[in-house]
């Protein structure tokens, strides 16, 4: 997922402490505020820092292995551009999906950057170790054997990446998911495990078309990301919200969708969700990131207290795991 907190002036919102049930620590992109995101040391780090869930995007590579990648691109995380320099398309973009999974593990995956190398969260890692690409099934191993070793149940979030794009380039993403989940046991609303995407035709297939029985969640973005042909303006109102409580468990908003940043007041959007049945996980929580002047506090006050959300998705596990165990229970 993209996108953080951008303006939230949260000062004096609440007073009064107050007991809720316990919400989920999402750990965004493991544990990504420490370590190079989605891999398997981030993964393993957010295990230790206590995270409820750890999230898997998943894109595919050119030999059909779903491998965990914030994006369908590889040049912002990666050596890509020295290491296959011809391998770029015309758009001056390198595709996971035109590597080898082989050539996919040579690379050397390091901090977010910008196309021009500049690291976008300047403190956070940065040191040169030879951190590399992980599959979506050595994430799911991984994540097993520590819950087995540890008597957890920590769980998966896997993201479907770009799944109409995917499908333009002649791959199902989807139906290599599910086929995933399904060998090893997890597509099942029993399990720890939601399966969250922007497209809200995708999702409905998902369910509909390739029989999934996992818990879904609709990501939902702005219209002018161009994240997916969903209209998600019209996914926010009482009645689409209704509809996708028929196949959905819940929605993934982005956080200022959440508050009227000219008003401080709540959009309503945590409260219709909740009407139609549906959970709230928005994201991210991104401690680097805040307004000069807010405190961690105040915003995971705002995000519990007065919109009671249900999850949070963090790239600072720890963090939030702290301030809820702070709570009154």
């Amino acid at each position: 997922m993209k996108k953080s907190i951008l303006s939230l002036p949260l000062l004096g919102l609440l007073a009064s402490q107050v007991a809720w049930a316990e919400p989920l620590v999402i750990a965004h992109r493991g544990a990504s505020g420490y370590l190079p995101e989605h891999t398997m040391e981030s993964t393993t780090l957010a295990f230790a820092l206590g995270a409820d869930f750890i999230e898997q995007d998943v894109v595919i590579s050119k030999d059909g292995v779903p491998v965990v990648l914030h994006d369908i691109h590889l040049d912002t995380v990666s050596n890509v551009a020295d290491k296959y320099p011809q391998r770029k398309r015309d758009d001056g973009r390198f595709y996971a999906l035109d590597f080898t999974l082989a050539e996919l593990k040579s690379l050397k995956v390091h901090e977010r950057s910008t196309t021009d190398g500049k690291q976008i969260f300047k403190n956070r890692y940065q040191g040169s170790a030879e951190f590399t690409i992980a599959t979506f099934e050595e994430q799911i191993e991984l994540i097993n054997q520590l819950n087995r070793q540890f008597g957890k149940n920590i769980g998966f979030y896997p993201e479907i990446k770009s799944p109409a794009w995917h499908r333009e380039q002649g791959v199902d993403i989807s139906k290599i998911v599910m086929e995933t989940l399904r060998k090893h046991g997890l597509d099942d609303a029993s399990k720890a495990i939601y399966v969250q995407c922007f497209d809200y035709a995708e999702l409905k297939r998902l369910r509909h078309e390739l029989g999934a029985k996992v818990k879904l969640i609709q990501l939902l973005g702005e219209n002018d990301w161009g994240e997916s042909p969903t209209d998600y303006d019209a996914l926010r109102t009482p009645e689409k919200l209704k509809e996708l409580a028929t196949i959905a468990q819940g929605i993934g908003p982005w956080i200022p969708q959440l508050v009227d940043m000219q008003t401080l007041q709540s959009t309503g959007l945590v409260k219709r969700a909740h009407d139609a049945g549906l959970d709230v996980h928005p994201y991210t929580f991104r401690q680097d990131a805040l307004p000069k002047g807010v405190t961690n506090k105040q915003t995971l006050d705002l995000l519990f207290k007065q919109l009671k959300v249900d999850g949070l998705f963090t790239d600072f596990t720890d963090t939030v795991v702290k301030y809820l165990e702070q709570q009154p229970h």
